[in-house]
């Protein structure tokens, strides 16, 4: 639509690149890869019957999952003039995505204790600072573990 050029994004191993080869099994278009990754997916190894829902997961490691709205009333919610809720809901959703990401890379042994910990007390700083009743509604919701 805006004429954008990605030529690294689409690169599969066979660019112009230095590194290119590097990207044959490790690109950005490719699933099984480390140049990023998708979150559920990687949860569920790769298996669309083992995957659980943002909202499950969250609310299992004691963050506050989904509140209020999800996804499948986000088009009704726009089509009604909704927009600042459904900017509440996609707000929070990322930072239950995030904090989902945090334990995933505890449990891999990405982060230690500390910093685990250290992530988390960030978060929820930044957020008490925040303005939104949604915010509020979130840090309430969020046990401490």
């Amino acid at each position: 639509m805006h004429g954008s050029i990605a030529p690294r994004y689409w690169d599969q191993g066979d660019g112009d690149y230095l590194d290119s080869r590097e990207f044959k099994w490790n690109n950005y278009i490719g699933r099984y890869h480390a140049r990023h990754l998708d979150l559920m997916d990687l949860l569920a190894l790769y298996q669309a019957r083992a995957s659980a829902p943002l909202d499950e997961m969250a609310k299992l490691m004691g963050f506050p999952g989904k509140l209020g709205m999800d996804g499948s009333v986000v088009w009704d919610a726009f089509r009604e003039g909704r927009v600042s809720e459904i900017r509440d809901y996609c707000e929070t959703d990322v930072v239950n995505t995030y904090l989902v990401f945090l334990r995933f890379e505890r449990m891999r042994g990405h982060l230690d204790a500390v910093e685990y910990g250290n992530e988390l007390s960030l978060v929820r700083e930044c957020l008490e600072r925040t303005d939104g009743a949604h915010w509020r509604e979130f840090l309430a919701a969020w046990s401490v573990a």
